[in-house]
């Protein structure tokens, strides 16, 4: 939901930083964390919140402890990880293609947590089956529907066709699932939404007359989760909400008060220009970063507390900063947040991230930040 105070202050930084740092705001991934929840809640919806965002356990702890009923991972390695630190309900959310190394891992964490994995075709399930063997029938299965974003998901009229043949090999079908991608847009949201409604409820129909009973229809995103109504979807699955992006900011679902992650990066390079204004170059890059930037962004990344800067170039560890006229440009050795146009990337690039929060103590301390803790990123790297 967008916040309400696009020119909201934050405190000052630590002067202990070394940068590029990677900074999460306690408070607002808090408040992030709940009010979804709540929003959620309150449309009789199940939380499955996506943790390849963060790929930390204290943060999935948080989410779990404000009422999400399990989590939903990329990959097999994420799964192992958030089930060694004590969660037992996982979605693995993509088609898998079980290769003859990742059927022991499967089925041991099928034995560990209530798990469930994905399938998009007649030919997944039974791979599917045949890996798994004896222990076929301990995960769940969902079918993957393409609902508009076209990358991976069967068709809705195909998938009774998959759960029938899922069923034959001894799979235990749970339901139908769906990313709807092409949410991320500006303007997009809502008809992802209707997008998403329509392919579950084609696909639950026709399950449910093949004879399949109390199914999951799983779908959303960041985008849609704040979308006027429900749909038929009943369970929820994004991931950005807890940290939210420059993508986020620009596509209008958050405000600056709600960024809970940004980079800190020192300004080590200026060019003033003539009246004001000019650029700056930070020592942050694609390697702290990423790289996306979608056709409609307006620039790399952001610039917290500075609006109309954008992030016009990046290069592996350096950002290039312009600033428009008439604003006031900032300092050499000047520490700046960072906003990233993607924040899924950004953990995955770093081993640790420091969490601060606004210091106690009075007034001056009210404006500075001080470091809580460090939070590994567990999940980092676990790509398969």
């Amino acid at each position: 939901m967008a916040g309400t105070d696009p020119m909201v202050r934050r405190p000052a930084l630590p002067a202990s930083l070394q940068t590029p740092a990677v900074l999460i705001d306690l408070d607002i991934l808090n408040r992030n964390i709940e009010a979804l929840a709540r929003t959620v809640a309150a449309r009789g919806q199940r939380l499955r919140p996506h943790v390849k965002t963060h790929k930390i356990p204290q943060i999935a702890a948080l989410q779990v402890a404000a009422g999400a009923t399990g989590l939903t991972v990329a990959t097999v390695g994420e799964a192992e990880v958030f089930a060694e630190a004590g969660v037992d309900d996982l979605f693995i959310a993509y088609p898998l293609w079980v290769g003859e190394p990742m059927a022991p891992r499967l089925a041991a964490l099928a034995r560990k947590a209530n798990l469930r994995v994905g399938v998009d075709s007649v030919e997944g399930a039974r791979n599917l089956a045949a890996r798994l063997g004896p222990d076929a029938g301990r995960p769940g299965v969902m079918i993957e529907l393409d609902s508009g974003h076209h990358r991976s998901g069967a068709a809705p009229d195909q998938a009774a066709g998959i759960a029938v043949a899922a069923r034959d090999e001894g799979l235990r079908v749970a339901g139908v699932f769906t990313f709807p991608g092409h949410s991320y847009g500006p303007g997009a949201s809502a008809g992802a939404v209707d997008d998403e409604s329509r392919v579950l409820e084609q696909a639950s129909r026709a399950l449910q007359a093949a004879g399949f009973v109390d199914l999951e229809l799983s779908g959303g995103s960041t985008p849609t989760a704040y979308a006027p109504g429900a749909g038929v979807a009943t369970e929820v699955r994004p991931g950005v909400y807890v940290f939210n992006d420059a993508q986020q900011l620009e596509m209008g679902h958050c405000g600056v008060d709600e960024i809970a992650l940004t980079v800190a990066a020192t300004v080590v390079s200026r060019r003033a220009g003539g009246q004001s204004g000019g650029q700056v170059v930070l020592d942050a890059g694609t390697k702290v970063l990423g790289g996306d930037r979608p056709a409609w962004a307006s620039g790399f990344a952001r610039i917290l507390g500075h609006p109309g800067a954008r992030v016009t170039a990046l290069s592996e560890h350096h950002g290039t900063v312009v600033f428009p006229d008439g604003s006031p440009l900032p300092a050499h050795g000047e520490q700046l947040q960072v906003i990233p146009n993607h924040v899924c990337l950004v953990p995955n690039l770093v081993d640790s991230v420091t969490v601060v929060q606004r210091a106690d103590g009075g007034p001056e301390a009210a404006d500075a930040y001080g470091i809580v803790d460090r939070w590994e990123v567990a999940a980092r790297g676990r790509n398969s």
